[in-house]
């Protein structure tokens, strides 16, 4: 029984998440911190360990679903196959369940800390230090607040953001399909990560951008908002994490301009360029806004 729970917690720990130290095999879902921080639970899983053992698991943050079995398909017999089959859709279900229950609660749990929160000061330490200016954010014991969104508007939760840069999501807060808007669209949308990096985008342009908060958001933001908005030609202004194996700022940003038939533009850095420069506010703040909207002159021939 051992030998299968420490096969599942080496499942878990295969995908990159941090595998907790307990693992409770009673079928129900059980949350965990994926990053090792404490007060973190973005991970959950479910263990069976009675008829063929098996397992389903997950981060509510990255959007990571991963299951297990200790046999294959092929070394069942049809009776286990089929009581498998069945497990495999109870473990989805409650996982579902779950999700949305803690996503509600963190909805009205974000809704009431926005509505008690102040708009947020220009001279705020962390925009002050990005350059840039607070649009639409609010503050609220002392962090910044940005608003994650729907395509109808919905608050779903929040993205804090302290003095030093420091960001959080609200606790079980949806993310996926989530973004918060910079401006009013005409023509073009841009889509990126951050909230500096979209603030930079749009003074450098003029452009509306949506902030998509992580490289794994990109492609659920686009089209979520190339559904609402099909006329827009959508721009995915990437992240350039070069000194990072397989670039994933620029990877995702590609795979969603495919998905919505849209176009990726990177930041061009000078040849001095430091490490950690990555971002269109990175790049403004070394080369001015004039090198981000030199960035993106080609999207005027993009509108009519």
């Amino acid at each position: 029984m051992n030998n299968l729970v420490d096969q599942f917690r080496q499942a878990i720990a295969a995908t990159g998440l941090d595998a907790p130290d307990v693992i409770h095999e009673d079928g129900a879902i059980h949350r965990f911190s994926t990053n090792g921080k404490r007060g973190d639970e973005s991970g959950w899983y479910v263990l069976y360990l009675d008829c063929v053992a098996a397992g389903s698991f997950g981060d509510w943050r990255s959007g990571l679903v991963s299951s297990w079995c200790s046999k294959t398909t092929t070394d069942m017999t049809q009776v286990e196959q089929d009581a498998h089959r069945s497990r495999v859709q109870a473990m989805r279900a409650q996982r579902d369940a779950d999700l949305v229950q803690r996503h509600q609660q963190a909805s009205e749990s974000a809704a009431l800390q926005w509505a008690q929160a102040w708009p947020a000061p220009a001279n705020y330490p962390y925009l002050v230090a990005k350059g840039i200016r607070p649009y639409a954010l609010r503050i609220f014991e002392g962090k910044l607040l940005v608003p994650m969104r729907d395509t109808a508007g919905t608050l779903h939760s929040l993205q804090s953001i302290g003095e030093d840069g420091d960001k959080r999501f609200y606790k079980d807060g949806r993310v996926s399909g989530c973004y918060h808007s910079i401006g009013k669209p005409a023509g073009l949308l841009i889509v990126c990560e951050g909230f500096a990096t979209a603030a930079s985008i749009h003074e450098a342009t003029g452009q509306a951008v949506a902030v998509a908060f992580n490289s794994g958001n990109l492609g659920r933001v686009a089209m979520a908002l190339h559904k609402k908005y099909p006329d827009l030609v959508i721009i995915l202004a990437a992240d350039d994490d070069w000194r990072t194996e397989g670039n994933p700022g620029t990877t995702a940003a590609k795979s969603a301009a495919l998905s919505v038939g849209g176009f990726t533009i990177s930041p061009q850095f000078p040849g001095d360029r430091p490490p950690k420069a990555t971002d269109f506010n990175d790049l403004a703040a070394l080369a001015g806004l004039a090198a981000v909207r030199e960035c993106f002159s080609e999207t005027e021939g993009f509108v009519c």
